[in-house]
């Protein structure tokens, strides 16, 4: 299984965007330098008062389908 490692912070006014669906896509980069792009939906789960913050790592397969997200 692979897996990359993203910072995010995610303002609850950008959260409300991507709830509502104006944007759906997170652009971010990985700690790896890589850039990467994934479904806001999968955020869902941590989202807070104060929006999306932390680290996270985020699990996917060998064709690059989306796994499982934890926060670390």
């Amino acid at each position: 299984m692979r897996q990359i490692i993203v910072d995010i912070s995610i303002s609850p006014d950008e959260w409300i965007k991507l709830y509502q669906g104006v944007a759906t896509d997170v652009h971010t980069k990985a700690r790896d330098g890589r850039s990467v792009r994934f479904p806001a939906r999968i955020l869902s789960r941590f989202y807070l008062q104060n929006g999306v913050r932390g680290s996270f790592r985020i699990l996917f397969d060998d064709s690059g389908k989306f796994s499982s997200i934890e926060r670390l």
